[in-house]
């Protein structure tokens, strides 16, 4: 009879690699982007700019009875106990810090991921991080965060390792681009806040990552022989200083002023340097400029140095061993304080930034204790891993789920985009013939976690380290067929992808009875697409030959509806076919994934969700494009140069006029809205705005002059259609000419969801800061505002914009508006 333990082996056998996730061979057929030959190459010498020494922990806004009792804390350490504080041990979560029984510390627990627990039983599986910022929704956006902590704290996990704004999505290819939000840097950092804010309110500290400029997974660690010499080192992504500040480093600046807890730096290099290594990064950037008063860990294995990394502002190895074909061997901060090569000051200094969070968010007070079964679902660490004793006290397999399954139900549905809806195809009018398409529309037949090789099964997450553990997944299925009851339809299904598309249009219109023989009123296609950590996109298809699907379905069914479950952007070359009469793009919603496109598919919801990017009409229109392969030979050879600058996703588009088949922001539904009489006003009419910000202390996010809101935008926005329904008004800024060249033509600074009835009228406000209305300047190393006038622009998406005024900031009256439509 087979063991326990050997049938967790087998049933996680496909996964045993996943926290080094090293991708696999890219097939023949896959995108493709050699870089050039006469590329300058980065080292990691000549690169990037020094910047030391590390800003020490001062403790601002909230945090500073939390540091006292730190310090205290640190005063009791031994130099051995120190050096366990900053370095991660084999145990029972994905990262562990040992526990110090004699000071009552019980440790601290890191978990993945960004949409759920995911080594633990008897937890939810949330809406992904492209999936929620479909909603556009801020409440929803907090509500799934602080849902998701809770559990986290049910378990006994003290840090959440989300949420994710790097990658931010440069890339449409990136593998990883679905456990973050979008490409757009506002949107992305609205999300963070609002998910740092839920996560911490519940008593978990967040973890931002990864910091910075992880936007591609091929290369992203360096290659090693097996004799353990560099083949390749992790590829280094370069990229220019107004970009990193007004792009990558927008989003997670609103995580540092969330006074997220920690932030996780990346794997690959940043112009030349090592992202874990990169004082200039970390010192600079992100504890300098954003006055970060948490603590630094490392992504899993990312660490390439001691000292280095230490003096370079990281303050926490992750997971704090290393294997024998990676690089490095971790901080050894009890062997460099030995040899005097560390700093004493500056190892309190780490410790004293991991236990100030812990000491805000009470975690000192009654926490729960780790899940016992957490150990044995480790398939990272496992127990014979073990190098210290972990003493798991209280009951295993506690369920923590609560109520979150209508939670995720109601925030997947609100986050599915309606992007076609012919002759008013949904909602469905309760059809009595429904025929049913695609391998993704059934029950997983592999278990409960997903993988790419599962032909047959409906995808509600992706894969790596933001994956999921299912207790229960609704397939779409099983929701229509429940549904179907209620009116006695009748419900075909052929989730055989290769049958479907391989069968000609006689057999698919049923002569011999192969096919549709039942003439359906609706015929429902539902397509998947994997992505996942470790390895980047081959493709913007959909998988399993799923466009061929669709064309052979709609050939013979001139009601043919199509839903995706995938992470994100996809080219659907079929969405002019005129037998698809409606396109819903649901990504990966989580648990309740067949219930909530049940609930928009027969209109209990009307859908609300946006595009969070950009949908082109082939993959070749997008930029900012993946390094696949180099034809050099050099260690430090894999480059990347974020040349496009400033213009990734609409902001590319929208510059050179380039038609897309569904624009940012873009999102239908089952009534119609008008946004109307925009204006703008000065928060303080008799102040006189400056270009240049008042020089004041850093607080978390920098200059707290940056935040303040200097103007209020206003629409009406009405329900003009026939049913209630959910309006998302968004503002979009156009610069003075003044601004340097390469400015957007737009970019989004505003966004509201609003709920209204038939014929309802209501009153949105846009509060504009100074950091929404300043560039970067690379000269003066400020945010500066530039004189002349500015536009704003309002709408339901990134080019339908219905309302337009104009104002100047610099110098400007109090009510200097000019409306236009």
């Amino acid at each position: 009879m087979i063991s326990p333990k050997t049938l967790l082996v087998l049933l996680l056998s496909s996964t045993v690699s996943a926290q080094l996730f090293n991708g696999p061979t890219r097939p023949p057929n896959a995108f493709t982007n050699v870089q050039p030959l006469d590329t300058v190459i980065l080292t990691q010498n000549n690169g990037s700019e020094p910047v030391y020494p590390t800003p020490r922990i001062i403790g601002t806004l909230g945090w500073e009875d939390a540091l006292v009792k730190a310090r205290a804390f640190v005063a009791q350490l031994t130099l051995q106990e120190k050096a366990d504080m900053v370095t991660g041990q084999p145990g029972p979560c994905i990262g562990n810090i040992v526990p110090i029984p004699r000071l009552n510390f019980s440790g601290l627990c890191l978990q993945d991921g960004p949409a759920s627990l995911r080594l633990a039983n008897f937890a939810s599986s949330f809406p992904s991080g492209v999936t929620i910022a479909s909603s556009w929704d801020k409440k929803m956006l907090y509500e799934r965060s602080l849902a998701m902590g809770r559990e986290f704290k049910g378990k006994g996990a003290h840090i959440a390792l989300a949420p994710v704004a790097g990658p931010l999505g440069r890339s449409a290819y990136c593998g990883r681009n679905w456990e973050g939000f979008s490409p757009d840097p506002y949107l992305t950092g609205i999300a963070m806040q609002e998910s740092i804010l839920g996560l911490q309110d519940a008593g978990v500290q967040a973890t931002a990552k990864h910091f910075i400029l992880n936007e591609q997974e091929i290369l992203r660690n360096a290659f090693v022989f097996p004799n353990g010499s560099v083949q390749y080192e992790a590829i280094s992504s370069n990229v220019d200083d107004r970009t990193i500040h007004e792009v990558y480093m927008w989003p997670f600046a609103n995580a540092v002023r969330s006074h997220a807890a920690a932030f996780m730096c990346s794997y690959q290099r940043i112009n030349g340097s090592y992202a874990c290594q990169n004082s200039k990064a970390l010192n600079g950037l992100l504890k300098g400029e954003l006055g970060f008063q948490g603590y630094v860990m490392s992504d899993w294995f990312a660490v390439h140095s001691g000292v280095a990394s230490i003096e370079a502002g990281l303050d926490m190895d992750m997971p704090g061993f290393t294997l024998p074909f990676l690089l490095g061997g971790g901080l050894n901060a009890v062997r460099h304080l030995l040899r005097h090569e560390l700093n004493t000051e500056r190892l309190d200094d780490m410790i004293t930034r991991i236990m100030t969070p812990y000491y805000a968010l009470h975690q000192d007070e009654d926490f729960p204790s780790v899940d016992p079964s957490s150990g044995r679902l480790n398939f990272f660490t496992p127990p014979a891993t073990y190098q210290r004793p972990w003493n798991l006290t209280g009951p295993a397999n506690r369920d923590v789920r609560d109520n979150h399954g209508d939670l995720i139900r109601k925030q997947a549905a609100a986050s599915t985009i309606l992007l076609k809806n012919e002759h008013n195809t949904l909602p469905l009018k309760n059809p009595q013939k429904i025929a049913i398409f695609g391998n993704d529309a059934g029950d997983v037949t592999e278990g409960p976690i997903n993988q790419q090789i599962f032909e047959f099964g409906t995808l509600a997450v992706g894969g790596g380290s933001g994956a999921a553990q299912f207790t229960y997944l609704i397939s779409p299925l099983q929701a229509i067929k429940a549904r179907a009851l209620e009116t006695n339809a009748l419900v075909e299904a052929w989730l055989n992808n290769t049958y479907v598309s391989q069968v000609t249009s006689t057999e698919i219109t049923g002569a011999g009875g192969i096919l549709l023989a039942n003439t359906p009123d609706v015929c429902l296609v539902f397509l998947k697409g994997w992505a996942s950590e470790g390895v980047d996109r081959d493709t913007l298809d959909l998988d399993w030959s799923g466009n061929e699907v669709v064309e052979a379905v709609a050939r013979a069914c001139n009601n043919t509806v199509v839903v995706t479950h995938s992470s994100g952007i996809n080219t659907l070359p079929w969405a002019d076919n005129p037998n698809v009469t409606a396109i819903l793009a649901a990504h990966y919603p989580g648990q309740e994934s067949g219930n909530s496109i049940v609930d928009v598919l027969y209109g209990d919801v009307n859908p609300s969700g946006h595009l969070p990017y950009t949908i082109a009409f082939n993959g070749t229109d997008y930029n900012g494009l993946i390094v696949t392969a180099i034809n050099t030979t050099g260690p430090d050879d894999w480059q990347s140069y974020f040349e496009e600058k400033l213009e990734i996703d609409y902001r590319f588009f929208d510059v050179h006029d380039i038609d897309v088949r569904y624009e940012f922001g873009f999102g239908l539904s089952y009534t119609t809205f008008n946004l109307l009489d925009l204006t703008v006003q000065k928060t303080d009419a008799a102040a006189q705005i400056t270009s240049r910000p008042e020089e004041r202390e850093i607080q978390p996010g920098g200059n707290p002059a940056l935040w303040e809101v200097i103007y209020t935008a206003n629409i009406i926005a009405h329900n003009t259609g026939d049913v209630r329904g959910h309006v998302v008004p968004q503002l979009y800024v156009s610069f003075p000419s003044t601004a340097p060249a390469g400015t957007p033509l737009r970019q989004l600074r505003g966004f509201e969801k609003v709920e209204l009835s038939a014929g309802q009228r209501a009153s949105v406000d846009f509060e504009l800061m100074r950091r929404d209305l300043s560039y970067w300047d690379i000269n003066a190393q400020q945010w500066l505002i530039p004189e002349g006038e500015f536009t704003l622009h309002v709408g339901l998406s990134s080019r339908n914009l219905l309302e337009s005024t104009t104002f100047t900031a610099v110098g400007g009256g109090a009510n200097n508006s000019t409306a236009r439509r």
